[in-house]
């Protein structure tokens, strides 16, 4: 049986920020890993003030972040594909969506380019953010609405009839990378390793923004592909700054800290235990001809 692992993102460089050693490591498995992308990142500001091509990416966003998830996408070694729809920005508090963005379009209407990924890449483990698209973004939020009204049409022949023979995906996670424990344990081991390291306030700032509760159950060991996260990161270089200290902190202190990537496992239809170390635990069956 071929494992396959659907991770559903909002914009190019999401990927990379949210479990892209986790995408490594299956791939180092080799099961098949494909990320869709909802949309372009066409609203997206140059976060790097050093960037070198920044006359071509001023010119062509759109242009510039397809060249950038190239980019990722070959460092990760993954399939992927662009869902097609326009970046909805962060409009103010009383200003509109953009008529034609991604949160701007009926959800049935939407959902149903990536019901036809599913039923043709045919995943067990599909990865996506929770209800509040893991900070509030619309596009992260509808990118949470799709993935699960896609997911339970894509399982339902009687919906969307045109878009290929039915799916039924095992597993479904939210992305819960970024977590108190983990905030905790990289602060604890700066304070014993480093104690003069400028990186414990830093770490320390981060856990008061993570105090909440842990909603973790799965913790997949990534200890061995951190440089290659911090690779495909650097490749979205309009969106990330090489030197970001949000980002970027020694690995080897990672390793000793937290060598895990953390997700929440919220539906399954197969049995399993948690706490797991794997996305795909508890799928043993055949796969359907």
């Amino acid at each position: 049986m071929t494992l396959r692992l659907l991770a559903v993102h909002a914009h190019p460089d999401d990927e990379s920020s949210k479990g892209a050693a986790t995408l490594a490591y299956y791939r180092s498995q080799g099961a098949r890993v494909m990320v869709v992308s909802c949309t372009g990142g066409e609203r997206g500001s140059i976060l790097n003030e050093g960037l070198q091509p920044r006359a071509m990416a001023e010119r062509d966003m759109t242009g510039f972040r397809r060249l950038e998830m190239a980019n990722a996408q070959a460092v990760l070694d993954i399939e992927h594909r662009w869902l097609g729809y326009e970046d909805s920005g962060m409009p103010e508090e009383d200003e509109p969506l953009p008529h034609g963005s991604f949160a701007a379009i009926p959800l049935e209407i939407s959902a149903e380019p990536l019901v036809r990924v599913i039923r043709e890449f045919r995943p067990q483990v599909l990865v996506t953010y929770d209800e509040n698209g893991g900070y509030p973004h619309p596009d992260h939020i509808r990118t949470h609405e799709i993935s699960i009204a896609a997911r339970d049409a894509a399982a339902d022949a009687s919906r969307y009839p045109g878009a290929g023979p039915a799916w039924q995906i095992d597993k479904t996670y939210y992305d819960r990378i970024f977590n108190g424990p983990r905030m905790n344990a990289l602060y604890e081991t700066l304070v014993a390793e480093h104690p003069g390291s400028p990186l414990i306030e830093q770490v320390n700032e981060m856990r008061r923004w993570f105090d909440r509760p842990d909603l973790a159950t799965t913790h997949v060991p990534v200890g061995d592909f951190l440089e290659v996260r911090d690779a495909a990161l650097r490749s979205h270089a309009s969106q990330v700054s090489p030197d970001s200290s949000f980002f970027f902190w020694p690995n080897d202190i990672q390793r000793r800290a937290w060598p895990y990537e953390d997700f929440e496992l919220v539906e399954s239809r197969v049995p399993t235990e948690t706490p797991e170390d794997d996305l795909f635990a508890g799928i043993t069956d055949e796969e359907p001809a």
